[in-house]
């Protein structure tokens, strides 16, 4: 209140201080946001710049046509985008490199492979093949087609010559005899070992030490598996948006009122006007209308679709009763019961047989009305004799999708099917097989079940925040900002009773900030200019509530954070360190020798090959069977640094596969794996490609 009344208080030099306030702040605007934005490309490709105009027009319509049928957002459509652009840009080089060149006979069979084209029947002959002559003719005597068409043109273009570039590339990768013949090595020539081992949980973590500096230099020396385009982590209060218990009592006051009736004052008439109570409203449905914040829903409703935590008084209540108030979610509720009905939702299973014509998509087979109806009476029969069949016949003979659990259609309503089904299931008992047609075919229909149901006119009123609450919410966020950003975060969180949420590391194209979904406007904030390490901002959020962030800490472009990588690289170079530790402790000349001065004892693995290199109570170990495989026999090899310890073996005998004639199998292994190779192009050339996004700039 205290700040409300200096802003007051200062009224007139502060609409001056306003004023000069936007026109700044709009010519800063203009200077930074839009010069600075508009003077750039969404990105650039190794040197090849992206047009963000361009960019954004492709970005509005995958937005339009969406992501399988289903609505995506604007950022989600730029990284599609931005994906494809990305790919585009870099094999389009490599087919400059390469030389690559197509003709119109390639570009026709890259259309003939669209069904809209290459089965088109404007397209096709008498013969039902693609004619190349109908296909030019109906293009050339229509220009805005062949307008649309040169467009299509480009994506064939590009599709024509990634068959040529990707096959060339398959053709590359070759697998020779030899190669075939020592992966059958691989997998047939077994080991017959000794080892000792001294695993690294011998030694506890506690007693090895990995700072920051060791992770920062492993990642140094394997900078592409840690590279980081650079984050932003952002922790945050939330103030929320809800309603306080004055609220909640002043809508169950209201509520309240509705059961008794009263008194009130007409605005319009000027006279004072008698409320009838709910339970003694002659006109349910209007009453509701005037003051419920939810319509009045006249279907009837079955015991298990009711508020479950209140379903059986509800179910049960008498016809003219009130049942409440009560809340339901968000609302306070007041019910009366409108009558129940017996049968208001039934539950039926069918086997639909179709005929050629009708509205069904998928038939399991080509027949006649006639063909049709004689084995629709062939299956009523067969389920009349034994209703246990009917499962069965629905899954092997119906049309309907439903064939897939039987025939089951659940539960529905009166009128939710087409009339015949409706009358036959609403107007037969539980129990009743009986045939009916209707534009779908023919439906062996069997009525599984029947529930009775209510109606209930519902007066819901929401529990909302009121304007005061909301005010004070807004006073106290705005207070929050200003204090944050003269004082330390943590401490004006704990003076004001808030939380702060741990921070989340957002990348510049991300748009979930936690539990409140989706918030691009705080992390595109976060990444601004306006956005130093320590600044804080104040966002509202549509009924969520007022989020005050602060930027904790900008981490830039290149290597990844050692808190990120952390989780990947402390154990592994602790187990480096234990090994070191391991190694400088084994001495002697034999097995026994080694395994009595670090009791423990000589084991052996008495078949492993390198396809197979399991150590029985370990695990995965290659470079110990490997090394054991290429060991002379009975020589004692050197300490070995392995997954899982140190190890030193001796090699009691190796058994080599017997020749086979030829190794075709092995050889036709390798060429699946090197088929494989096409599909690795895009992300082997991104990884050494130089790629400048600016996407955050526009988005």
């Amino acid at each position: 209140m205290a700040v409300l009344s200096k802003i007051r208080n200062r009224s007139g030099l502060l609409l001056i201080v306003i004023g000069f306030a936007l026109l700044s702040f709009v010519v800063q605007d203009l200077f930074t946001k839009g010069l600075r934005s508009q003077s750039k490309n969404v990105g650039s490709i190794n040197g090849k710049d992206i047009s963000f105009e361009d960019f954004r027009l492709k970005v509005a319509n995958v937005e339009k046509s969406g992501q399988n049928g289903q609505q995506i957002t604007s950022i989600q459509a730029a990284d599609q985008v931005w994906n494809q652009e990305t790919a585009i840009a870099l094999i389009t080089d490599q087919f400059d490199k390469a030389g690559i060149r197509i003709g119109e006979n390639h570009i026709i069979d890259n259309f003939k492979k669209d069904p809209n084209i290459g089965q088109n029947p404007t397209f096709l002959n008498k013969l039902g093949k693609f004619d190349l002559a109908k296909f030019k003719e109906f293009f050339s005597s229509n220009p805005e087609q062949a307008a649309a068409l040169k467009e299509r043109e480009k994506d064939a273009t590009l599709n024509a010559k990634f068959q040529i570039y990707s096959t060339m590339v398959k053709s590359g990768l070759y697998t020779t005899n030899a190669e075939g013949k020592f992966k059958y090595s691989q997998e047939a020539d077994k080991v017959n070992f000794d080892f000792v081992s001294v695993l690294y949980s011998t030694i506890k973590d506690s007693d090895v030490k990995v700072t920051d500096a060791d992770i920062i230099e492993y990642m140094k020396k394997n900078e592409k598996r840690f590279k980081s385009e650079g984050t932003r982590e952002i922790e945050y209060v939330l103030l929320e948006d809800k309603p306080s218990s004055e609220d909640e009592k002043e809508i169950k006051s209201k509520i309240d009122a509705l059961l008794v009736g009263g008194i009130e004052f007409n605005k319009e008439t000027g006279v004072n006007d008698t409320l009838p109570s709910f339970k003694n409203a002659t006109n349910v449905a209007e009453y509701v209308g005037q003051n419920s914040d939810k319509p009045y829903d006249s279907t009837y409703v079955t015991k298990q679709d009711l508020p479950a935590q209140f379903a059986d008084q509800l179910y049960n209540l008498p016809t003219g009763e009130i049942f409440g108030p009560y809340i339901n979610g968000k609302y306070y509720c007041l019910s009366k019961s409108m009558g129940k009905k017996a049968g208001a939702k039934a539950k039926a299973s069918h086997i639909l047989i179709s005929w050629e014509g009708t509205k069904v998509p998928t038939k399991k087979e080509k027949r006649t009305k006639e063909q049709a109806k004689a084995k629709a009476e062939s299956l009523l029969a067969q389920v009349q004799a034994n209703p246990s069949s009917f499962l069965m016949l629905a899954l092997t003979n119906s049309d309907d999708s439903s064939a897939q659990q039987g025939g089951d259609l659940g539960y529905f309503g009166p009128n939710q099917m087409v009339k015949p089904f409706n009358d036959f299931v609403f107007n037969n008992p539980v129990g009743k097989i009986g045939l009916v047609e209707t534009e779908f075919g023919y439906h062996i229909i069997n009525i599984t079940d029947k529930q009775d149901a209510v109606r209930l006119a519902t007066v819901a009123q929401k529990i909302d925040a009121s304007e005061a609450t909301t005010d004070a919410l807004y006073t106290k966020a705005t207070k929050f900002e200003m204090d944050a950003n003269a004082k330390d975060f943590a401490t004006v969180a704990k003076a004001a009773g808030l939380t702060v949420n741990p921070a989340i590391k957002a990348k510049p194209m991300d748009e979930a900030f936690g539990t409140i979904g989706n918030q691009r406007q705080i992390i595109k904030w976060a990444y601004s200019n306006d956005a130093k390490e320590g600044s804080v901002k104040r966002f509202e959020v549509v009924n969520v509530g007022n989020v005050i962030a602060k930027l904790k800490k900008i981490n830039e472009k290149g290597l990844m954070t050692v808190e990120d990588a952390k989780p990947q690289v402390e154990m592994l170079l602790k187990n480096k360190k234990k090994a070191t530790m391991i190694i400088s402790k084994i001495s002697g000349k034999s097995l026994e020798a080694i395994a009595t001065a670090n009791k423990t004892t000589v084991q052996n693995v008495p078949a492993a090959s390198f396809d197979n290199a399991t150590i029985p109570n370990v695990g995965a170990e290659p470079k110990v069977v490997g090394t054991a495989l290429g060991l002379a026999v009975n020589k004692v090899s050197t300490p070995i640094e392995a997954n899982s310890g140190v190890f030193v073996v001796k090699t009691k005998s190796v058994t080599k596969a017997t020749k086979l004639p030829k190794y075709d199998d092995y050889v036709n292994k390798l060429k699946g794996n090197a088929a494989q190779g096409a599909g690795r192009i895009i992300p082997a050339l991104k990884s050494n490609a130089k790629i400048e996004d600016n996407r955050v700039d526009f988005y």
